[in-house]
């Protein structure tokens, strides 16, 4: 009984994982209440906590917490006088077999989970409110993970969530797919949410696995919809094939025990070349008919990560001078952390390390382990081993996911361990 009560909350947290977004946007979509949405699949999921290990996994488990949220919200709204009108119209539309049919603009637009990203991505909305709510109730990040994302505190993150939430209630943003008009303006908050998505799913921000293969299929899923829609938007081309030329490779960064094994020390043999093919076309398109845009260029810069035969042989001139221009186009503490680590690879170890030391004083990368650990590399590789501990320290305090945290526990031992 112990056993299948195990196997039951393993397919529920499976399922959740890898459905929770779709859930949510099916949800919001048919009842038009983010809140009430987010409530009733939380139900739904305790209700299979307690009945799949005694009833067993159903078949469609995806469709068995659809159902049984969506009867928890009539339930709610059965006992809210205020909604009785919307209930008579979603009690019919819930007597139907199959799917609701979507309005004729929601043709243009898939799949439900994409439809609210867009719904989310509305101008009312605060950028980085945006972002975070997408994230949080979509992606189906924590909050914790949302932050790190944006590179601020949970709790600071909570906060905008929780106001995200408050301003579509009282600005009454309806939760519809927008009109042609409306999405250019739309697109670019959507673009950064999907990356958002698939960097967290790369390289997961906590727990014991480096990659969290859900988000990074489901962000590449959604981008290729996206794509296929938008085709004359070359932004939109530039991310799919950056995802493409970075997921390539996620076969190596890992090796058999789940360590993490960095892009110097990786198999190149194992890297998907047909989605490094497809990703080098999609620069291609995306570069070609106008000013660059930042994914074009981030996309360029994996594109040579990924054409060279080896670190040594990487074109790292090129590299530096696309994360020049990078920083044009979106300066930001991030780009410029990249940009010195490229600069090193470039001119040398000090000429990195005076571009990072020139960082210290960025609130956002205080928080950010890459800062540190770059910098712990650097300090180290330059015989500097007591500063290296010292970064090398403060990075492990900042990681989160254990394959990270294994790694700068090695790198920390290398630089502290008594000459031989």
């Amino acid at each position: 009984m112990r056993e299948r009560a195990s196997g039951a909350g393993r397919a529920v947290e499976a399922v959740f994982r890898e459905e929770h977004g779709l859930l949510l946007a099916s949800l919001v979509r048919r009842f038009g209440d983010l809140d009430l949405a987010e409530e009733v699949a939380s139900e739904a999921i305790e209700a299979a906590l307690v009945h799949w290990p005694v009833q067993g996994v159903p078949a469609r488990p995806g469709a068995w917490l659809l159902t049984t949220a969506r009867r928890r919200a009539v339930d709610r709204l059965r006992r809210d006088r205020a909604y009785a009108a919307r209930l008579a119209a979603l009690q019919v539309e819930m007597d139907r077999t199959g799917p609701v049919p979507p309005a004729d603009t929601a043709a243009d637009l898939p799949d439900e989970r994409l439809q609210l990203f867009f719904t989310c991505a509305h101008p009312a909305l605060p950028a980085e409110a945006r972002g975070a709510l997408m994230l949080r109730c979509l992606a189906g990040l924590s909050t914790p993970e949302v932050a790190r994302a944006h590179l601020v505190p949970p709790t600071t993150m909570a906060q905008r969530i929780v106001r995200a939430k408050k301003k579509i209630r009282e600005a009454r943003i309806p939760f519809r797919v927008p009109g042609a008009d409306e999405l250019p303006e739309r697109l670019p908050g959507v673009l950064q949410v999907l990356y958002s998505m698939f960097t967290e799913g790369y390289a997961a921000s906590s727990g014991p696995d480096l990659q969290r293969p859900d988000l990074t299929g489901e962000a590449v899923r959604l981008v290729r919809i996206l794509y296929r829609l938008l085709p004359a938007e070359r932004e939109v081309a530039g991310l799919l094939a950056l995802i493409l030329l970075v997921h390539a490779r996620h076969e190596a960064r890992t090796d058999a025990d789940g360590a993490l094994v960095l892009l110097g020390d990786q198999d190149r043999d194992r890297w998907d070349r047909a989605m490094i093919e497809e990703g080098a076309t999609l620069v291609t398109i995306a570069l070609t008919g106008g000013p660059p845009g930042p994914y074009g260029v981030q996309a360029a810069i994996a594109a040579l990560h990924d054409e060279a035969p080896d670190l040594a042989a990487t074109d790292w001139p090129q590299i530096a001078a696309l994360y020049d221009v990078l920083l044009v186009l979106t300066p930001s503490p991030v780009v410029a952390l990249n940009r010195a680590v490229a600069v090193a690879m470039r001119d040398g170890d000090e000429a990195g390390l005076a571009l990072l030391d020139q960082l210290s004083g960025e609130e956002r990368l205080r928080g950010h382990h890459p800062y540190h650990a770059a910098r712990g590399d650097l300090l180290r590789r330059l015989g500097r081993h007591s500063e290296a501990a010292a970064a090398y320290r403060r990075a492990l305090d900042l990681a989160g996911s254990e394959p990270e945290r294994a790694h700068l526990r090695r790198m920390l031992d290398a630089t502290t361990r008594p000459p031989v």
